[in-house]
């Protein structure tokens, strides 16, 4: 289960735990890929000559978090875990506080990211999967759904019109990253793995969360799996810790993209979609604002379920 605070990491080089993370989510996205519902095709905003129709060694890779969905999956899926009492208000508060931190400061203290994944995968520690699966079908519904970026998703349906698969590529646990895949009709999801036995979490991960260069290592191990060109694959982030993922591909995209995302995709010419609002929109210089927002919500909205319950 992926921790409230490990949403925005600084960029660093791929390590061993990272092949072996993106790795271990491109494996479990293959196979959940296979359980998905296929959505009916809608019009698509397909410029005129990409995606190409037909082509299929192509694919569209998607990041989750502000890209694809207003907001941080991963706290979504916190407060409703909150709501039904999977742990107290102050685990939620100190959760809350991580990920604030992390986003503000642009760095990781090692220490601190180990403390919210332990405190996150201790939640999960012992239920079943299908449990969290199923919690996650609700968890949509209540706090996901009202939050799709139009304009994305309207991009992912043209990959889809055209005849290629599209994958969500999230640091958020695979397991509601892979529900969120199938409510949209999108082909499936790469996200963090946690360790289950006999269908039960064990409370460990599986090399280590999907962020920064080991979503590029999912990305590359599942293309090789599935046989893509990523030179013809396309690519859609908010973030610069994905930079290593989107220079993978072929047709990389800033979505809604942070100041130093932006500057990066100038520099190299990359298209730029920007769906927020113009007051949103102008706060790309505050890092991650919309992030932090979405955590300063969360974190009133659990208050008040506390001290209704008082």
């Amino acid at each position: 289960m992926a921790a409230l605070g490990w949403l925005t990491p600084r960029r660093r080089s791929a390590t061993a735990r990272s092949v072996l993370a993106g790795e271990a989510s491109a494996e479990a996205a293959r196979k959940t890929s296979q359980e998905l519902e296929e959505l009916a095709a809608a019009p698509g905003a397909a410029e005129p000559d990409f995606p190409v129709h037909g082509d299929d060694q192509a694919a569209a890779f998607f990041d989750l978090d502000n890209t694809v969905m207003q907001g941080a999956a991963i706290f979504h899926f916190g407060r409703g875990l909150y709501k039904r009492r999977f742990f107290e208000s102050r685990d939620l508060y100190r959760f809350a506080w991580q990920q604030a931190w992390f986003r503000l400061a642009g760095v990781e203290d090692p220490e601190h990211m180990q403390d919210a994944r332990d405190s996150a995968l201790s939640i999960v520690k012992g239920h079943r999967v299908a449990e969290l699966m199923s919690i996650g079908e609700e968890i949509y519904d209540e706090y996901m759904a009202e939050r799709i970026w139009p304009g994305t998703r309207a991009l992912a349906q043209a990959h889809l019109d055209a005849g290629q698969k599209v994958w969500l590529v999230t640091a958020a646990p695979v397991e509601i990253a892979t529900v969120i895949a199938r409510r949209l009709g999108l082909t499936g999801a790469l996200g963090t793995v946690a360790e289950s036995v006999d269908g039960v979490y064990t409370g460990k991960l599986v090399g280590e969360p999907l962020h920064g260069p080991a979503k590029a290592e999912a990305v590359r191990a599942l293309a090789t799996a599935e046989g893509l060109d990523l030179g013809r694959c396309a690519a859609y982030s908010d973030s610069h810790n994905d930079i290593p993922m989107l220079s993978l591909v072929g047709h990389p995209y800033a979505i809604n993209p942070d100041a130093k995302l932006r500057k990066h995709a100038r520099t190299l010419d990359w298209r730029l979609r920007d769906y927020r609002t113009g007051r949103k929109a102008a706060k790309v210089g505050i890092p991650a604002a919309a992030g932090v927002g979405a955590v300063a919500g969360g974190t009133a909205a659990a208050i008040a379920l506390h001290r209704r319950r008082r």
